[in-house]
C-alpha cells in the first residue's frame, strides 16, 4: 500500500509540474493549485490513506507527502515568477522608439457653430461681446421694453433667484450692457448660454445657446438687416440658400420680423422637417424699438438700428442634419466623434 501511495504522489507532482510549465495566466496556475493542494485536491485526498498504513510505514508516507507538497509549491512559485517576468518585459519602455501620439479631441458641434457664425459676422464688421449669465430684471426685461404682463417674466418660464436676480433668458441683455457703455456707431454679436424653464424634448431644452446681433448707426434700415441675414445664410449654409421675412411682434423691435431660410433638407421643395412649407424659421429680428434706445441713453431721432437673434443649436441641427436637440448635451462619445 505504501508503494501505491508513493507512486500516486509522484504522478501528481509530475503532472502538476508539467501543467505549470505550460501555464499562461494566473488562472491556469490557480487551477493547478486547487486541483492538487486545495481542499478537494488530489494530494489532500490521498492523506486519507495514511490511516490504513502500518505504523512502520507512516513515517515514510509522511515524508513523501511533505516532499510532494513542497515540490508542487515550488513549481507554483516558479510559474508565478515566470509570468511576472513576462509582464515586466512587455511593460518595458524602449526609449529609442517613436513616441505615442495622443488622441486629439474635436470641438463640440455647438462650439463649432458659435465659432463659424462669429467668424462670418466678424468679416462683416461685427465684434463679438459677452456678458454675465446671471442677470437682473432690468437688463433682461425692463430695458428691452418687455411689459410686466409678458409671459417670459413668469416664474414658470424663467429661473429666478431668491435675491430677485435671474438666469438670463436671452443674450439681448448683453446688447443693453454694451450700448450703455459705448456710443454709436455700434456693430456687435453676443453669443452665449441662455436658460428657460421648459420640458426637454427633441426641439427644446432648459439651457441653450443664442447668438444675437445689433447694429446701431445713422440711417439704418430693414434693407440693411435683410442683406446681413442673407450674407450670413449663404456663408453658413451655402449660396443656394434663400431668405424671407414675415411680419411678427417682439417688444424690443418695431417693426419686427420672423426670418426664414429655405429648407436645406429638401432644397425648398417641402419635407417633414419644414412641415412641407419649404421654409425653416431661423431668427427673430427687426428694427430696435425707440424705447429701447431711450432706455440706454441713445437719441432715437439721431440713430436707428436693427437686432436679430439665432438659436445656435438649431443652426447646428440644420447644418448637420440632426433631429434631436438632446444629443448635444448627452455627452455620447459615439455622437461627438462624428464632428
Amino acid at each position: 500500500m505504501l508503494e501505491e501511495l508513493l507512486t500516486k504522489l509522484r504522478e501528481i507532482t509530475a503532472s502538476a509540474a508539467a501543467d505549470l510549465e505550460a501555464a499562461k495566466t494566473e488562472a491556469d496556475i490557480d487551477a493547478v493549485k486547487n486541483r492538487t493542494l486545495g481542499r478537494n485536491g488530489a494530494v489532500t485526498a490521498l492523506s486519507s490513506m495514511m490511516g490504513k498504513l502500518p505504523n512502520e510505514s507512516k513515517r515514510d508516507a509522511g515524508k513523501a507527502f511533505n516532499e510532494a507538497k513542497t515540490a508542487i509549491q515550488d513549481a507554483l512559485n516558479a510559474a508565478r515568477e515566470r509570468l511576472e517576468s513576462v509582464v515586466d518585459e512587455k511593460n518595458k519602455i524602449d526609449v529609442t522608439l517613436p513616441g505615442r501620439r495622443w488622441a486629439i479631441g474635436t470641438k463640440h458641434p455647438v462650439s463649432q457653430a458659435i465659432e463659424d457664425a462669429c467668424a462670418i459676422f466678424r468679416r462683416m464688421g461685427f465684434i463679438a461681446v459677452t456678458g454675465p449669465e446671471l442677470e437682473d430684471v432690468w437688463h433682461n426685461f425692463d430695458a428691452l421694453n418687455a411689459p410686466l404682463t409678458h409671459p417670459s417674466r413668469d416664474p414658470q418660464d424663467t429661473f429666478y433667484l431668491e435675491d430677485g436676480r435671474l438666469l438670463r433668458t436671452q443674450t439681448s441683455a448683453v446688447q443693453i450692457r454694451t450700448m450703455m457703455g459705448r456710443k454709436p456707431p455700434l456693430r456687435i454679436v453676443s453669443p452665449g448660454r441662455c436658460y428657460r424653464r421648459d420640458t426637454p424634448d427633441a426641439t427644446h431644452g432648459v439651457h441653450f445657446h443664442q447668438l444675437e446681433g445689433l447694429y446701431i448707426d445713422k440711417q439704418v434700415s430693414l434693407a440693411d438687416l435683410k442683406s446681413t441675414l442673407m450674407t450670413f445664410a449663404s456663408e453658413f449654409f451655402g449660396r443656394e440658400i434663400e431668405v424671407r421675412m414675415r411680419p411678427s411682434f417682439f417688444p424690443f423691435t418695431e417693426p419686427s420680423v420672423e426670418c426664414d431660410f429655405s429648407c436645406v433638407m429638401c432644397g425648398g421643395k417641402g419635407c417633414n422637417v419644414c412641415k412641407n412649407s419649404g421654409w425653416l424659421e431661423i431668427a427673430g429680428a427687426g428694427m430696435v424699438n425707440p424705447k429701447v434706445l431711450e432706455n440706454v441713453g441713445y437719441d432715437p431721432k439721431e440713430v436707428q438700428g436693427y437686432a436679430f437673434g439665432f438659436g445656435l443649436e438649431r443652426l447646428a441641427m440644420i447644418k448637420h442634419r440632426i433631429n434631436d436637440l438632446r444629443l448635444f448635451s448627452d455627452n455620447d462619445v459615439r455622437f461627438l466623434h462624428q464632428f
